[in-house]
């Protein structure tokens, strides 16, 4: 397939605005927010009024309906000013309306998609859980059909956007004797009774997301409520998250691209033996190979973006792009962290909170070994 590396007028137009948002909006108040652990309400709300929080929802549900493509532009610029914000918004786009939008009933979308794409409501996804991380197929959660309804009881860990979402994305074991072909997945909104939200997790970076244990305890949902069909959630989890790995990979993208600013700008203004350090052939390799794998990096996330939706190769490349853009990501922060020196090591220097926040990319959406698996299992036909 030939793939137009160019942006449309659209696309370039949507970037430009998410830039300047990002710059004039979010920017100001980064460093606090972090600092504080403070959730970004007023930012978030804005976004939603500005069609961000909504961008892969159908146009007919109130949403953007746009492109994965121009979904990951958007989610680039976001990262490159404020990492926690990115996920907040890519969770409630890739992980809540995508899956609901692509395997929900169509009354099931018509209830809840409107909500998610105006900004009224956040979404999250309940997969995670204490003992199983990437085997997912381990939960122990489970959904009992009583009637008409499912009764969920169990807990979900490292749930992004937990306790500020109202709708969740839940994964729960309807046959426990089936093994991944006994789990279901069901669309769950958070102020039902028995759901309950634990306390804010301490993390190391993303400081100003939200992530949380849920639990529910004989927590009762509709038929109407459930995504695809009984014992089909393990393969709704996994088109999912090579989906939402596209998200991940644009994350990565955004903040390599600041770290490479950082570090370039930084370069530039330290002096050191009597000329700016960008002056040092050492540095200089240091930024050239930065600007070299950044370049790889999104090309890669443009390309498994462009091509990717809806055909065989979705897996491989989702997770051939996610796990390059976020070890090259981590790589850059690294860098820039060793080009700023000491003054890298306080928390006074934007580079600081980038290095924290990029490490989990590595990790979330699938560790990158569990990527080098997919694209193995591709690559061997097993």
């Amino acid at each position: 397939m030939a793939v137009e590396f160019e942006l449309t007028e659209d696309q370039e137009l949507l970037r430009g605005e998410i830039r300047r948002f990002a710059e004039e909006r979010i920017a100001p108040g980064a460093r606090e927010r972090d600092r504080r652990h403070e959730f970004p309400a007023e930012i978030v709300g804005e976004l939603g009024r500005m069609g961000v929080l909504g961008m892969l929802v159908p146009e007919e549900h109130g949403g953007g309906g746009v492109d994965p493509l121009t979904y990951c532009l958007a989610i680039e610029e976001i990262a490159r000013i404020c990492p926690a914000t990115a996920v907040t918004v890519s969770v409630t786009n890739s992980v809540c309306c995508w899956p609901i939008a692509r395997f929900g009933s169509r009354e099931l979308q018509a209830r809840v998609l409107p909500e998610l794409a105006s900004g009224e409501a956040l979404g999250g996804f309940c997969l995670t859980e204490p003992g199983s991380g990437s085997d997912a197929a381990a939960m122990i959660t489970t959904a009992r059909r009583d009637g008409h309804e499912w009764v969920l009881d169990g807990e979900k860990a490292w749930i992004t956007n937990a306790g500020v979402a109202r709708w969740y994305v839940v994964f729960a074991k309807t046959d426990p004797a089936a093994g991944k072909r006994g789990i279901t997945a069901f669309v769950v909104r958070a102020d039902q009774a028995g759901c309950a939200v634990g306390a804010s997790e301490e993390k190391l970076g993303l400081r100003a997301s939200k992530t949380a244990a849920v639990r529910f305890e004989g927590v009762r949902v509709a038929d109407e409520a459930r995504l695809g069909e009984v014992g089909a959630g393990f393969k709704i989890a996994l088109a999912t998250l090579d989906h939402s790995r596209l998200g991940i990979a644009a994350q990565s993208v955004g903040m390599h691209q600041r770290a490479l600013e950082l570090a370039r700008d930084y370069a530039k203004a330290r002096v050191q033996f009597g000329v700016p350090i960008a002056e040092h052939q050492a540095v200089r390799f240091v930024l050239a190979r930065m600007a070299t794998e950044l370049a790889a990096a999104r090309a890669l996330t443009h390309y498994a973006a462009t091509v990717a939706e809806g055909t065989a190769l979705a897996g491989r490349l989702a997770s051939e792009a996610k796990a390059m853009a976020s070890e090259a990501a981590n790589r850059a922060c690294w860098d820039a962290l060793q080009i700023h020196g000491g003054n890298g090591f306080c928390e006074d220097y934007e580079i600081a909170r980038l290095y924290r926040d990029v490490r989990v990319t590595t990790i979330y959406e699938g560790t990158s070994e569990m990527q080098r698996l997919v694209v193995a299992r591709h690559l061997l036909g097993a």
